[in-house]
């Protein structure tokens, strides 16, 4: 299911209420590898519940530069909801999102093994709360760039 932002903060406390948990994480998922998948199934072992948080498309331009995203995030947000471990997705706009994080309140928020945790956005506030910080390791020789420029280099 894809959420709008102003949904959010309902969703997350009828999770809540329930005694269930959410574990969150965010990111392009503009080719989704299996570099991602496994990031997601390891984040949704973390919790009960799956929130994900997709740039949009202006956010991705910012982040990878022109000619990026290749799939727009109407679809990108709808590609990661179908997937099984995925309970709900959310799509930012800011640089950061934070936002998302806080409107959610979630338990665990899962990002990759090359941030530091002093370096996730939301680490302190989810900490605050009592919640866990979950650094999954990155699968080596995986990325949406390389990807990219793998498919730009067919004859």
């Amino acid at each position: 299911m894809v959420l709008e932002r102003g949904e959010l903060a309902g969703w997350a406390e009828k999770i809540h209420a329930a005694g269930r948990t959410i574990a969150f994480t965010n990111g392009c998922f503009d080719l989704i590898h299996r570099g991602h998948l496994t990031s997601l199934l390891t984040a949704a072992d973390a919790a009960d519940q799956l929130v994900v948080a997709i740039n949009s498309d202006d956010s991705v331009r910012a982040l990878k530069g022109d000619g990026r995203p290749v799939i727009g995030q109407e679809d990108r947000a709808l590609l990661i909801a179908a997937l099984r471990p995925v309970s709900a997705v959310t799509i930012f706009a800011e640089p950061t999102p934070l936002e998302c994080i806080l409107r959610l309140r979630p338990d665990v928020l899962v990002k990759g093994s090359e941030y530091r945790e002093e370096d996730i956005v939301g680490a302190r506030e989810v900490l605050s709360w009592g919640g866990r910080i979950l650094r999954v390791p990155m699968v080596q020789g995986l990325s949406t760039s390389q990807i990219i420029r793998a498919i730009r280099n067919l004859p």
